[in-house]
């Protein structure tokens, strides 16, 4: 069986084992080594195959025999493969990744000025990417440089931005390099970042309707491409697609919404035991960081400082992946709170008659007409909802109906 797996300093959580387990039948591990350790390693037989990862891309060049192409054009190497002498080839994936990704989501690049933010190497991966796809003109964007953030307005002609910096990338939701309401021309907007799998960037391209798209696609096809080189077998380009799939289902949080006492948190149950996830309750997170219940909270804050607490709550789970996130009745009421959810999730919307929903120890319910309060949150639960799922009958119906819309 061939030994491959990941190199790095330092690795933490990776989705590569798990992708390369459904690309190929070979062993994958993941291999930390310090600066010091790396050319004993490299020179060992310890490996068929490696990725490579941040930051040895250009400090495994000099033990390659052999570069791709592409490798020597982009100056860095994240894939190297033993050959039957013992000798290393060095190639680059991450351009076929990068390349993949934008022909994937439909956006033209050729003819337009392109914006890379960022310095490392995957801007210059992207650089190269952008040229061979005939762009008209790519600037790279830095914190020191020429160009750079302070006078990025003088390229608000730009058409294309790639980010390729770990800005907005988990647990640092939320944040973005530069604001795209000043490039009134954008007609594509990429973000390598996958895990949110929407950034700050991406939801903001959204918001102003530009074609965009996140780093999981990218991702799993530099890992195809590796696998084929790895094992010299050709793989069709419908297993990216496979596996980018199971993995979106996998990370997507499943966000439930809906009037209070509609059967939120009984169908998060439902569906945390049947998924096998863990569940999250806003409500009880907000209790619990208050130190009270939500009636006490009402009362002594009112529903302005509820709100306050219950943002906070969402934003702290919102940024998880792969959970059931039970929510209150009126997170819809916050407009910061879509996106907060939005990021990582899916958001399921629980439609009850106003007849059927319980009203016990819910303060809002308790103190409002429900068919006027339903009435008024009713465009905004539309607004927050990816699916809508009837929850008037038999609930396990409506568990399994949300599973399978989800798939």
């Amino acid at each position: 069986m061939l030994k491959c797996g990941l190199l790095g300093e330092k690795l933490g959580h990776s989705y590569s084992p798990q992708i390369h387990s459904m690309l190929a039948d070979y062993e994958y591990k993941l291999f930390e080594k310090s600066p010091e350790e790396l050319e004993a390693f490299l020179k060992s037989g310890e490996f068929d195959g490696l990725n490579v990862t941040i930051p040895y891309k250009k400090s495994v060049m000099p033990y390659c025999a052999e570069l791709s192409p592409t490798a020597a054009q982009i100056g860095s190497v994240n894939t190297i493969v033993r050959r039957s002498d013992g000798s290393l080839y060095g190639d680059n994936t991450d351009a076929f990744g990068f390349e993949n990704l934008i022909l994937h989501n439909g956006i033209e690049v050729k003819g337009k000025k392109a914006l890379v933010l960022g310095t490392g190497g995957a801007s210059v991966t992207a650089q190269a990417v952008l040229k061979n796809l005939g762009a008209s003109e790519v600037v790279v964007i830095s914190r020191r440089g020429e160009d750079n953030y302070e006078n990025i307005a003088m390229h608000s002609d730009a058409e294309i931005i790639a980010n390729t910096t770990p800005v907005g990338m988990y647990p640092n939701n939320g944040k973005a390099a530069v604001d795209l309401t000043q490039f009134p021309k954008l007609s594509g907007v990429l973000d390598v970042v996958y895990n949110p799998a929407r950034t700050a960037l991406l939801l903001q391209a959204e918001r102003l309707g530009i074609p965009c798209a996140g780093g999981l696609y990218m991702l799993v096809s530099q890992a195809k491409r590796s696998c084929e080189l790895f094992t010299g077998k050709s793989i069709p380009d419908s297993e990216i697609d496979r596996i980018e799939r199971v993995l979106s289902h996998q990370m997507q949080n499943i966000v439930i919404i809906g009037m209070p006492g509609s059967g939120k948190t009984t169908v998060s149950t439902m569906l945390a035991e049947k998924l096998g996830r863990k569940i999250f309750d806003t409500d009880t997170i907000v209790s619990e960081n208050a130190g009270m219940t939500i009636p006490e909270i009402f009362a002594v804050q009112g529903e302005a400082g509820f709100r306050r607490l219950e943002t906070e709550a969402t934003a702290e789970v919102g940024k998880l992946s792969g959970n059931i996130i039970s929510t209150g009745g009126g997170v819809v009421t916050v407009a910061d709170n879509y996106e907060l959810l939005h990021q990582n999730g899916v958001i399921v919307w629980i439609e009850r008659d106003t007849n059927k929903l319980a009203r016990d120890g819910r303060p809002i319910s308790l103190s409002s007409d429900l068919n006027e309060l339903y009435a008024a949150r009713l465009p905004l639960y539309d607004r927050f909802a990816d699916i809508k799922a009837d929850n008037n009958g038999d609930i396990n119906d409506t568990v399994n109906a949300i599973m399978e819309m989800i798939k």
